[in-house]
C-alpha cells in the first residue's frame, strides 16, 4: 500500500520549497519595508532633536541629562533594524512553510491517484494486447481482419506509451531523449489510418502528402499524439464533405507538420490563446466548437522536443495548424 509523502519529501520538494520560499521573501519584504520606515522616523526625529537641543533656562532646576552620542545612536538603530529584518525573514518563512502544507497534501493526493490509476491501467493494457496477437494468429495479415488488428494493436501500444508517460511524470523521473529518429512520414500515415473511421462516418476526407522522408528528435508516440490531437481537432471542425489534408517536409533543420481543414476558421476566440487549456470558442450551428485541452497538449509536446506548434493559416476556408520539430540529423535530410 503507497503512503502519502510527507510534507517536504517526494519529487514535489523542489516545488514546495520555491512555493515556501517565493512566500517568505514577499512577508520578509513587507516587515522588512516597515521595519525602514520606522527606523527612518525614529533617525530622523533624533537627528532633528540632536540639532536643536532644548537647554532649560537659569533660574529652573535642571533636570538631569544624558548625553548622547550620534554615532552610537545610529550604530544601535542600524543593529535593531538588521535585527528586525531578519526576525522579520524568520517569521515569514515560518508561516510560508505552514501556509503551503494544504499544497503539499492537495500535490501527493494528486501524484497518488496518477500512480495508481496508470499502474491499474498497465494490466488490462496487456492483456488487450495479448489477446489481439491471438487473434492475429488466426487471421492473415494481407486481409482486413488482418489489417483491422494491426491498427487496433497500435491504438493499444499508443495507450501504453501514454500510461507509461503519465508514471514517468507521476515519479518525477527524467524522460529519456528517443534512442533511433522517428520517421515522420511513417507517422503521418498511421494518424491519417486512424482517423479515416471516424471521419469517413461523417463524410470528410482525409489526405496525406508526405514531402520526402524526414526523420525527426522526438518520441514516435508523442509525436504520434500531438498529430493525432492536431487531426482530431481539425475532425471536430470540418463540416460534412470536407477534407482534412495532412502534409509532411522539412526545411533545413526542421520537420514540418501541417494539418489544414476546410472548416470555417476560427472565430470568437483570441488566436494567441487557443493553445491555452480549456478555451473555448462562440458556438456555430448549434453545436459547441471548443480548442478543448488538446491543442495545449500539442504545445507541450512540441516544446519539449525543442518544437513549437503554431497557426500558419484561418479564415472562412479553413485552418491550417502547423507543427515544427527539430531534425535528428540535418545532414541525412533531402535538400
Amino acid at each position: 500500500m503507497n503512503e502519502t509523502p510527507a510534507d517536504g519529501d517526494g519529487p514535489d520538494r523542489a516545488t514546495l520549497r520555491r512555493a515556501a520560499l517565493k512566500v517568505a521573501v514577499r512577508i520578509s519584504a513587507g516587515c522588512a519595508v516597515m521595519v525602514l520606515c520606522l527606523l527612518a522616523g525614529a533617525a530622523f526625529y533624533l537627528t532633528n532633536q540632536l540639532a536643536h537641543p532644548a537647554v532649560p533656562g537659569s533660574g529652573v532646576q535642571a533636570p538631569d541629562y544624558a548625553y548622547l552620542d550620534a554615532k552610537d545612536l545610529f550604530e544601535a538603530l542600524i543593529i535593531a533594524g538588521v535585527a528586525g529584518i531578519v526576525l522579520a525573514g524568520g517569521v515569514g518563512w515560518a508561516s510560508a512553510r505552514s501556509a503551503i502544507k494544504p499544497l503539499a497534501k492537495a500535490l501527493a493526493l494528486q501524484r497518488r491517484f496518477v500512480q495508481d490509476a496508470s499502474h491499474e491501467l498497465r494490466t488490462p493494457l496487456a492483456i488487450l494486447d495479448a489477446r489481439i496477437q491471438l487473434a492475429q494468429r488466426d487471421t492473415t495479415a494481407d486481409s482486413k481482419p488482418g489489417q483491422a488488428l494491426a491498427r487496433i494493436r497500435d491504438d493499444t501500444a499508443a495507450l501504453t506509451a501514454i500510461v507509461d508517460e503519465l508514471l514517468l511524470t507521476a515519479t518525477g523521473a527524467q524522460e529519456e531523449p528517443p534512442a533511433e529518429p522517428t520517421d515522420v512520414a511513417d507517422v503521418a500515415v498511421s494518424v491519417a489510418e486512424s482517423l479515416e473511421q471516424v471521419a469517413g462516418n461523417h463524410g470528410i476526407s482525409v489526405i496525406v502528402r508526405n514531402e520526402g522522408r524526414p526523420l525527426a528528435r522526438i518520441d514516435k508516440g508523442s509525436l504520434r499524439r500531438a498529430m493525432l490531437a492536431l487531426g482530431d481537432n481539425a475532425l471536430a471542425h470540418t463540416p460534412a464533405g470536407g477534407r482534412i489534408t495532412i502534409t509532411t517536409g522539412s526545411d533545413k533543420h526542421h520537420a514540418l507538420i501541417t494539418v489544414a481543414d476546410t472548416g470555417t476558421g476560427i472565430t470568437g476566440v483570441d488566436q494567441d490563446r487557443i493553445f491555452e487549456r480549456f478555451v473555448r470558442s462562440q458556438r456555430h450551428h448549434g453545436t459547441q466548437r471548443s480548442f478543448g485541452i488538446g491543442l495545449a497538449l500539442v504545445r507541450d509536446i512540441a516544446s519539449s522536443a525543442g518544437g513549437r506548434v503554431q497557426i500558419a493559416r484561418t479564415g472562412p476556408e479553413g485552418t491550417t495548424m502547423r507543427l515544427v520539430v527539430p531534425l535528428a540529423d540535418s545532414r541525412s535530410q533531402p535538400g
